[in-house]
């Protein structure tokens, strides 16, 4: 009992406490457009959750259909991890004059930006994943935000399903911007992915409206 006690009240940095705090709130049923969702991508020094880390992250806000290009964030993180393999991908190199942050500190203005926001990733899980085992590596606890995957949203609209065979597949975020006419410029990097998946979400979004009217709730069925 006493270990539960001091467990649940631990003390954890005045960020994460009012990061936490933000949904202890009851939900309110929200009409979509008044709804902030951020669009986030992380690049990496790989694909393995315990042993690679985050480099860089960058968002961009949505709210009422439109990107809000004075509300994005763009981090990047000390590197101790090195991979060479990955560099030729992203570019990001240890010392390549970014100026990079603490792991830490990156994570408390990601969490500081993001709020209680609906965050949209495309192939969400491996983000949430990463910043999930970054913010563990800190002490906190875990991303408390609701999830969208462009990947799997994108099968729900008629046009994946009756013009693609891709319906028990996930289609990769080269394969969006094909089907949904969007730029592949600044592919590769966490801003210009973040950028793509916000416009891949508002695309999407146009087609799921065209069917019916829909409420953010849809969005998680």
């Amino acid at each position: 009992m006493q270990f539960w006690f001091k467990k649940k009240n631990k003390d954890y940095p005045p960020f994460w406490k009012e990061y936490v705090e933000l949904f202890d709130k009851k939900k309110r049923k929200e009409p979509i457009n008044n709804v902030r969702f951020v669009a986030f991508d992380t690049e990496t020094t790989g694909f393995d959750y315990a042993k690679d880390r985050v480099l860089s992250i960058g968002a961009i806000a949505i709210r009422g259909n439109s990107l809000i290009v004075s509300d994005q964030l763009e981090i990047y993180l000390e590197q101790d991890v090195f991979n060479e393999e990955t560099v030729q991908i992203h570019g990001i190199r240890k010392n390549n004059g970014f100026g990079k942050i603490s792991e830490k500190k990156a994570l408390e203005l990601f969490v500081k930006y993001i709020g209680n926001s609906v965050l949209v990733a495309h192939f969400a899980e491996f983000d949430r994943k990463m910043i999930d085992k970054a913010l563990k590596r800190q002490g906190l606890g875990v991303l408390k935000n609701r999830f969208l995957d462009t990947s799997i949203l994108f099968k729900k609209t008629k046009h994946a399903v009756y013009q693609n065979d891709k319906q028990n597949s996930h289609y990769s975020l080269d394969e969006l911007c094909n089907d949904l006419k969007i730029s592949k410029s600044d592919r590769h990097t966490a801003s210009g992915d973040a950028f793509i998946t916000a416009l891949a979400f508002l695309k999407i979004l146009t087609k799921l409206k065209k069917d019916k009217q829909i409420e953010v709730s849809d969005l998680f069925k």
